[in-house]
């Protein structure tokens, strides 16, 4: 066979070469959910090994930039991959959404400018399903150069699997958000039902608690009630002095248990609230003018800083007052007359109250400050260590939160923060 004869065998046999090579590129194309890059990177090396070009990359187009997804060369890490789209080529072909073909960029500069060092240019548009550009895949060569009908059908036809392959890997990242959300709202559900049917459980023990202290209470008072007036009758007697010593011991211990058993009543029986509107600094006010009669408070100074505005709460008003009489007491026990015990009003947010009550008397420990909320716990000598507990139930059951703390430089601050119904200007 002569040389010509080769030479017309290779001219035929290269159609069939070309389709050889593009079946297998896309035959070697394996698109996975997380592997958007190496997919994208093996289209530009096909698109530029198949028609012959320089460079070739695979862009997303966004509010006037594009940012380089993918390049058939190395591009150095620092190298920029965000562009502006004004003035380019790239931009016409966003612009009318369709294939553009440049054969010397450079000579016809009303189509756009290529890249620094390229003059000729071919670039094909991402489209998702209903026809919205997002992006190109965009070929450059370094001299001018014509592009045929079947080398742009070969771009065209890699760009339709950028953008399947883009506009899928959008739609996962759009699930795996929405599952993400799905997940946090189901989770944060799960635990407000768990919440909810702890509490439940709660009320249901607490009021079996209850049913049974008051019956235990009721079988110890009234034997108490009888020795107690068995006692004081003693009283009306002459008794000698060491008699009259025991006497008075026995009906101060009697005396101490009755209020024992009175404060396991009301610690045990479920908070039924009385709610009513209550405006904080008008609620503080009226019970500050009774509280200051309290032997522990009258040698101390109460300094009430109210809220600058007008802050309503759904309360209680009787249980509320036991809280607040329990918490200002104890911190004017706490100081020394002539002291100071600060009532501050803060409004925390639109739906929240924080009341906090301030003394500057010697620190809580903190192995003793944990403690002090559980029922029977006291560091008093004739204390029930009941007081905070009641004092507690009350504040979770109208829905707020009871804290203390305590350290040397700020001293004590026992906050009680509650929902607020209303806020108003001053």
């Amino acid at each position: 066979m002569n040389q010509a004869n080769k030479d017309e065998m290779l001219l035929q046999n290269q159609p069939w070469e070309r389709e050889r090579q593009i079946i297998a590129r896309l035959s070697s194309l394996n698109y996975r959910t997380g592997e958007l890059g190496s997919y994208l990177h093996n289209i530009a090396c096909g698109v530029s090994e198949l028609i012959r070009v320089d460079w070739t990359v695979v862009t997303f187009c966004q509010e006037g930039f594009e940012t380089i997804l993918a390049s058939s060369l190395e591009m150095a890490e620092d190298a920029p991959r965000v562009y502006a789209l004004h003035g380019r080529l790239i931009a016409t072909v966003i612009q009318i959404g369709s294939t553009l073909a440049v054969e010397d960029a450079v000579a016809h500069p009303e189509y756009g400018k290529p890249a620094p060092g390229y003059r000729a240019y071919l670039g094909i548009p991402l489209q998702t399903s209903e026809g919205q550009v997002f992006g190109t895949v965009c070929s450059f060569h370094r001299q001018s150069r014509k592009f045929t009908p079947q080398e742009i059908q070969i771009v065209e036809l890699f760009a339709e699997r950028a953008a399947t392959a883009i506009d899928h890997y959008h739609l996962y990242q759009q699930q795996c958000q929405f599952n993400h959300i799905l997940e946090v709202e189901v989770e944060k559900r799960t635990a407000e039902l768990r919440a909810a049917q702890t509490k439940l459980v709660e009320q249901e023990r607490l009021a079996a608690i209850g049913e049974f202290a008051a019956m235990i209470v009721h079988e110890i008072r009234n034997p108490l009630t009888t020795m107690i007036m068995g006692l004081k009758y003693f009283k009306k007697t002459i008794l000698a002095e060491p008699a009259q010593e025991r006497l008075s011991l026995a009906l101060g211990e009697a005396s101490r248990l009755e209020n024992l058993l009175s404060e396991i009543l009301l610690y045990a029986k479920p908070q039924v609230l009385h709610l009513c509107e209550l405006d904080v600094n008008e609620f503080i006010r009226e019970l500050l003018v009774s509280m200051c009669e309290m032997p522990e408070a009258r040698s101390r100074h109460i300094e009430f800083i109210p809220a600058s505005s007008t802050i309503k709460i759904l309360g209680d008003k009787d249980k509320l007052k036991q809280v607040f009489i329990n918490i200002v007491r104890n911190a004017c026990e706490a100081v020394s007359a002539g002291d100071i015990v600060k009532w501050k009003v803060d409004s925390l947010s639109s739906d929240k109250v924080s009341i906090n009550v301030w003394n500057g008397g010697e620190p809580i420990p903190p192995e003793v400050l944990c403690k002090l909320t559980q029922p029977f716990f006291s560091t008093k000598a004739c204390g029930t260590g009941l007081g905070l507990a009641i004092t507690k139930r009350i504040v979770n059951a109208h829905g707020g939160k009871l804290s203390i703390k305590s350290d040397t430089a700020t001293g004590t601050i026992v906050s009680v923060k509650l929902p607020v119904v209303a806020l108003g200007s001053k």
